[in-house]
């Protein structure tokens, strides 16, 4: 019994540790003068977790200030257009800087957009502005294989971009409308973020890459630097000498780890997204 007790208390004890250790890494308590590091890694997916980040470091008190990593080549436009949103919430409230890392490019630049200052390397790649939508077609082979699909519908597009057959040239207009209205949006935020004339934006906005070089010379970043020039940055823009950095916890969803691979495969995908 005294056994038990013994691994009981240990257990409590570990516990306790590693509920001050989450509450003092997340939530910075304890610390002064804390900049809050959220990072922005590979394709955008969901903004769940990146938005639920931000919103807490906005609201913490002992975060000064808020540092975000962008290293994507993008991803879905909904997903990039929430968490641009809330980081233009966050800047109402305290000083946003992004560092770019090897990648920043279409919705992963999209999301730097609000930034009080965007910093990258002279060799990250960025830019590519434009929007794209893609499905895969497997009409071939399911004639191959013999296996044919009855689809009922309420009216005559209910099934676009379906993979079982090939799109009329009016649902290709149709789709092709909806992608030049996205692009638009992503035009026009760079132009009331950048502060850029239009015509400006439109010479790069081809879909085509930049470095950050280019970047800096068409105005689209701030500055070129390191990620510890960009902490740097960011500390002296709220007076922070050596800045105290803080990483939200890492999570995952198990479920899914599993179903993610499955909807990309088959659902019509509309991204801002480097290819």
């Amino acid at each position: 019994m005294k056994t038990v007790h013994i691994i009981i208390i240990i257990v409590v004890a570990v516990a306790i540790v590693i509920g001050l250790a989450i509450g003092f890494g997340m939530k910075g308590m304890g610390y002064g003068g804390n900049i809050g590091v959220v990072e922005i890694k590979n394709v955008i997916t969901s903004s769940k977790y990146i938005v639920e980040n931000l919103k807490t470091f906005g609201e913490d008190p002992s975060i000064k200030a808020v540092l975000i990593r962008v290293d994507s080549p993008g991803g879905g436009v909904a997903a990039s257009q929430e968490i641009y949103e809330q980081v233009k919430r966050v800047r109402t409230k305290k000083k946003v800087v992004v560092s770019m890392g090897a990648v920043a490019a279409s919705g992963g630049y999209y999301v730097a957009l609000p930034a009080d200052i965007i910093v990258a390397n002279p060799g990250t790649i960025t830019g590519s502005i434009g929007v794209i939508m893609e499905f895969p077609v497997f009409k071939e082979l399911l004639d191959k294989l013999g296996i044919e699909f009855e689809v009922i519908k309420s009216k005559e597009h209910k099934d676009i971009g379906s993979p079982y057959r090939k799109m009329s040239k009016k649902e290709k207009g149709l789709l092709h409308e909806i992608v030049i209205d996205v692009y638009e949006q992503f035009v026009d935020a760079i132009v009331q973020t950048r502060d850029l004339p239009k015509d400006s934006v439109l010479k790069f906005a081809d879909g085509r890459i930049l470095t950050g070089r280019q970047a800096k010379e068409a105005g689209l970043i701030d500055t070129l630097g390191s990620f510890e020039d960009a902490v740097e940055i960011v500390g002296g823009l709220v007076g922070i000498e050596k800045p105290m950095l803080v990483y939200p916890l890492r999570r995952m969803s198990f479920i899914d780890f599993f179903t993610e691979p499955v909807e990309r495969l088959l659902m019509p995908k509309l991204s801002f997204l480097w290819r």
